[in-house]
Order: C-alpha cells, then structure tokens, then sequence
C-alpha cells in the first residue's frame, strides 16, 4: 500500500508520519508537495499535524485552498482512506470533508501531552484493530483543538456512529469529549491526538500503530485477491 503525506508550508509533523508509514508498518510513503495536482498513485493520503501557512487567518484556512486538496477531495470522494491529523484535521474541516469547526483551547493555552482516547466505534477501516470502548494512550500538541458543531450536525454524528475517538479526561473543551470522527462514507478521519507518535513503546505507547494497521489491514481485504 502507498501513503501519500502531505506537505504545507509550516507542516512539522510530516517526518513523524512518513516513520510511522515506512519504518513501523513497513508500507510505502512518499512526501507530496502542496502544489501537487495528481494523487491518482497513492492508495492512502495522510495530512499530518503542523501549522499550515503559519496558521494565519485560521488553523488550516489557507491550506484548505491549496493546489493539492482539490486532489485530496477526489481521493475522499472515490473511496479511498483520508487521515487528517491535528492541523490535518483543521484543513479537512475547513475544506468541508468533515463537519464542525475548531476553537481554541478551552484554557486558551498550548497543551502537549500523552492523553487517553476512548474507541467509541471499531468498524470504520481506521479502527478494525481496536475493541470498542478499548482506552489507549496517544499524545496531543495543539493549540485550537476544541472540537464544535452545532446541535443538528451533533445528532447527525452520534446517529451515524461518526464519532470514533473521544477523550478520557476531556483536555481542551470537545464538544461530548469529541478527539475524532469520520465522515458518513466512513473513509475519512479527522482527529486531534497524534496516532503518528505512538508507534513504538520506546516513544511512551503503541497504541497508535494499530490505527495504521487497520488501514493497511481493510485495503489488502479490498484489494488483494488469492488464488
């Protein structure tokens, strides 16, 4: 499988993903540049954590007008995985592939930490190695990560069994704890934690290769005939 991670001006977490992809899982990545206009070779697109364009105007604001997310919009729209993580979360709202919007930090303050997630839904093809309800520990670095919507597309969420990960101990003000959701395709993650970062217990956890593998695990089924 092929991952294409994204690159903005002002992303810095896009090392981390490509480790995670090529040393950890054992997959393919290749970084691509934000003027590209082609993503048609990539099976899996992964937007990594940063701050885009300096997260001037609004984290992700910017990028979401970027040569490349036209083409990312088409990779959604035919069905392939699409992960954004923290400023890749922010672009993939602000681009509209996913509901609600980002706030700031409730305490208005940068929090980086290790925090627990609660698998709220272990059906989607990002969560298949997971049981539900099962706590992990994947870290958090953000700024404007206080998750919102409005009371319609809330119930729409819950309905739909959109919302995959919450927080524990809710640090920056979530909405019903929200830390990721999926859109209703269920191809696309938006989620606030790092799962990037913890791919190895030398790095404090390990939970979060099992959302990687998950991935890979639901395209080889989708892909991979035997004899």
């Amino acid at each position: 499988m092929k991952f294409a991670v994204i690159v903005f001006p002002g992303s810095n977490c896009d090392i981390d993903m490509f480790h995670a992809i090529k040393d950890e899982l054992g997959e393919e990545a290749e970084y691509v540049w934000h003027d590209e206009t082609d993503l048609s070779r990539f099976d899996g697109i992964l937007l990594p954590g940063g701050f885009s364009y300096g997260d001037y105007l609004r984290s992700g604001a910017i990028a979401r007008f970027a040569n490349v997310m036209k083409e990312v919009v088409k990779a959604a729209e035919a069905g392939k995985p699409v992960l954004g993580v923290c400023n890749g979360f922010q672009i993939l709202l602000e681009a509209g592939l996913l509901p609600g919007a980002m706030k700031r930090n409730e305490n208005l303050k940068f929090i980086c930490r290790p925090t627990n997630l609660v698998v709220q839904n272990d059906k989607t093809m990002f969560t298949s190695a997971y049981e539900k309800e099962q706590v992990i520990s994947v870290p958090i670095a953000h700024g404007e990560g206080n998750y919102y919507c409005d009371e319609l597309t809330l119930a729409r969420l819950k309905e739909n069994n959109q919302i995959v990960f919450t927080y524990e101990n809710n640090p920056n003000g979530s909405l019903v704890n929200i830390a990721g959701i999926v859109n209703e395709k269920g191809n696309v993650l938006g989620m606030m934690p790092h799962p990037e970062r913890a791919v190895d217990e030398l790095l404090g956890s390990a939970d979060g290769l099992k959302l990687f593998k998950s991935i890979v695990k639901n395209w080889r089924e989708s892909h991979v005939t035997t004899a």
